[in-house]
């Protein structure tokens, strides 16, 4: 079967100035079992689109591999209960499984649920080295730009998403999903597929700042992280320790700077 990220379904719309039959559009999500080796690494719950650029971006941003061409093989085989993204490794990575094994059905794309052990959940994450420098216009309309390339918001006003800006270029690239991790999982596989460099620009979120959204884009080497809502406040610990810049708030022309500012090009000095 053919799973599709939304589907239009009837419903009746009550207000307070009465009632109608509407049909709305709704997006979609089903399980999709990341599956290595014949064995299933992890269940997410999933929007059915751009499954390759998800599975590429969870593997990497879990550690699972370090580069794409560490994967022998990969196909996409759906079910009616569900999608299989289905690799098979090369160059020792069984090693990379047995240290960070879950077993769990994350619900819409939980960054944590089934972990085996607490340490993991805080993993070390490498230390960002981007050089990317953004204009604070950049930083100021980034989530707006996002906003333009969001197709499926668009008709169901229910989806996340997450993009990558070029500093004088703006959002070159963005994808969507039911989940925010897994948004911003299809984003970076998108990145690595098509080659594009992580260091060169800023990676934006609809969603709040939370501590797995940090240890993906660290682990994607992206050194600034720009949100339209908040961060935690042991997100923005991570985020100082791997050298990674967090503006959040970014919404209506301004944004809070909260972690190595020194990539945002503000051009006004301090105010009390």
């Amino acid at each position: 079967m053919v799973f599709r990220p939304a589907v239009s379904v009837p419903g009746l719309s009550v207000q307070r100035d009465g009632q109608r039959e509407v049909v709305r559009t709704l997006p979609e999500e089903v399980p999709v079992a990341l599956v290595f080796g014949g064995s299933t690494y992890a269940v997410m719950m999933a929007t059915p689109s751009d499954i390759e650029d998800f599975a590429m971006g969870f593997a990497l941003t879990e550690g699972v591999i370090d580069r794409l061409d560490q994967i022998e093989s990969f196909e996409i085989a759906e079910h009616e209960a569900g999608i299989e993204a289905r690799f098979w490794l090369g160059g020792g990575r069984a090693e990379a499984l047995d240290r960070r094994r879950r077993h769990m059905a994350g619900p819409v794309g939980c960054g944590l649920c089934g972990l085996d052990s607490l340490e993991e959940a805080v993993r070390p994450l490498p230390r960002v080295s981007g050089t990317a420098v953004l204009a604070r216009a950049d930083v100021a309309h980034a989530t707006d730009a996002l906003r333009d390339h969001q197709p499926l918001h668009d008709r169901t006003h229910a989806v996340h998403a997450a993009g990558f800006l070029l500093p004088g270029r703006g959002l070159v690239l963005a994808r969507e999903d039911v989940g925010r991790h897994n948004a911003l999982d299809k984003l970076i596989g998108a990145m690595a597929r098509i080659g594009t460099d992580a260091g060169a620009g800023a990676i934006v979120l609809t969603s709040r700042i939370s501590v797995e959204m940090v240890q993906k884009c660290a682990m994607a080497g992206c050194p600034v992280l720009i949100a339209a809502s908040a961060p935690t406040s042991h997100a923005l610990r991570l985020a100082q320790d791997a050298g990674l810049t967090l503006a959040a708030f970014a919404r209506g022309g301004g944004f809070d700077l909260y972690s190595h500012p020194e990539r945002i090009s503000t051009g006004a000095s301090d105010v009390a």
